[in-house]
């Protein structure tokens, strides 16, 4: 459950940054929570758990859920997740865990009847199996199926020209992947589904491609009372203001749950592209460049951007993406996520070797995880800002620069906000400094952050 903190009138999120373990097995994930853990995350993101073919390794695969009643995929099954919040919850401070959730859609099978699920052949399965599954089911009667052809939306594939057609994103297949209707009897098990899913332990849910499901089929969760103390956020991918205006604006409205903020993330991009100015990230939710504060889970490279075609274009330059996790780091509000997976794209991309491979640990990351850890909670402060540098504090401890220019600036701000004859660390840079007086100038690199904190506000551990 996210923790508050009151500074005036206005209740400030105090956000746990969030490892996205992105197709990691549960095991690796447990095996590594130390790792975890010393990097300073408070909670982990998995892949969908809802049982999907168990033979292939494909990431995708775990998006092409088989039956809501089985846990089990190729990255794990029941035990290993059980064992996992476990251990997250034993942790001290305790991490959270949050499961991906795919109730749009159902997996696209090429077999004579792809509209019941899980289809005689995989009950036969579950028979010829039977401890198996049973040591792998969430709820229910694995002898009956779950969904068959009256449940499911039959309008045919969305096509490239009805993207802008909300009712026919809704309502239409997404690439052969069978639409769940929101009947009373799919509602019931996705409600049942959640449920269980809580009961077992999980802290919150990430619900995929949720621009493609009803206002009702998010209330029936969304609403219920087994999930009043789970964090709740949806993939409400947008590309542009026409899109966000279509899809996003509806959300917000119409829902109260969380949500990417890709309208913060298309901000980052356009700011530091070529020509694109850092003054759009200085009080972006106040121009309706994110948002808000208490409904954004932050990111700057999510698992669509290396894997699709489609948005590849809207990655970052490497450099770049440096600087905006200091920027979503050092920044207040939202929740921080990051990113790290097992070089899943380099198969096609090859220049995507190693970029986010046990990104989650890189000594930069860890770094800025840091920064934001200490100053969770505390006022953010604009001191300086231009086209190419951004300075902002957190507090009266922190200090944030951006110089995304390809020169040597130096910044003069005004102290007011900032402790006065204090040594501060740069924690990126390892680099110390003693801020006095009312005005300071300060230097900063090309292409480069600094996130500065007060040394006597810093944690014991000097070697992050």
């Amino acid at each position: 459950m996210l923790k508050f903190s009151i500074q005036g009138n206005k209740p400030m999120v105090r956000p746990d940054v969030v490892l996205h373990a992105f197709n990691w097995k549960y095991q690796e994930i447990i095996d590594r929570l130390g790792e975890i853990k010393e990097a300073g995350y408070g909670a982990i993101l998995i892949p969908p758990p809802l049982y999907s073919d168990v033979h292939s390794d494909h990431w995708w695969q775990c998006y092409q859920p088989k039956d809501y009643r089985v846990l089990l995929s190729h990255l794990g099954g029941k035990k290993e997740l059980e064992e996992l919040i476990k251990q997250c919850h034993s942790s001290e401070p305790q991490i959270k865990l949050y499961a991906d959730i795919v109730i749009n859609h159902m997996a696209n099978e090429d077999r004579g009847d792809r509209l019941d699920f899980p289809g005689e052949a995989e009950l036969a399965n579950y028979r010829h199996n039977r401890d198996l599954f049973e040591a792998n089911k969430l709820y229910g009667d694995l002898n009956e199926g779950l969904f068959s052809g009256f449940d499911f939306n039959r309008t045919g594939n969305i096509q490239e020209h009805e993207w802008w057609d909300r009712e026919r994103v809704i309502y239409g297949d997404l690439s052969d992947l069978p639409d769940l209707m929101d009947s009373p009897w799919v509602l019931l098990q996705q409600r049942t589904m959640l449920a269980a899913l809580v009961d077992m332990g999980f802290d919150g849910f990430r619900i995929d491609a949720i621009k493609h499901i009803t206002t009702r089929m998010i209330d029936n969760f969304a609403d219920s009372e087994a999930l009043a103390g789970s964090y709740l956020f949806g993939e409400v991918l947008t590309t542009n203001d026409e899109e966000e205006r279509i899809f996003l604006d509806p959300f917000l409205q119409e829902t109260w749950i969380s949500a990417y903020d890709f309208r913060l993330f298309q901000t980052i991009r356009k700011a530091f592209e070529m020509g694109g100015s850092l003054r759009k990230l200085a009080r972006p939710e106040n121009e309706n460049n994110g948002l808000p504060w208490d409904r954004a889970v932050t990111f700057v490279v999510n698992h669509d951007l290396p894997h699709n075609d489609d948005f590849r274009e809207f990655l970052l330059e490497p450099r770049d993406e440096h600087l905006a996790y200091a920027y979503i780091l050092g920044k207040d509000g939202g929740l921080p996520l990051i990113y790290s997976d097992h070089n899943e794209s380099v198969h096609r991309y090859h220049q995507d070797h190693d970029r986010w491979y046990d990104a989650f640990k890189r000594e930069d990351i860890k770094r800025m995880i840091r920064f934001h850890n200490e100053v969770q909670g505390k006022e953010m402060t604009m001191l300086y800002e231009s086209d190419l540098v951004l300075v902002f504090g957190r507090g009266d401890c922190g200090l944030v620069a951006i110089n995304k220019g390809g020169e040597h600036t130096s910044v003069e701000f005004s102290t007011h906000c900032l402790k006065k004859s204090s040594v501060y660390k740069d924690l990126i840079n390892n680099n110390e400094m003693t801020i006095s007086g009312d005005w300071f100038t300060l230097s900063i690199n090309p292409r480069t952050a600094q996130m500065w904190l007060c040394q006597s506000d810093l944690a014991v551990n000097d070697g992050v």
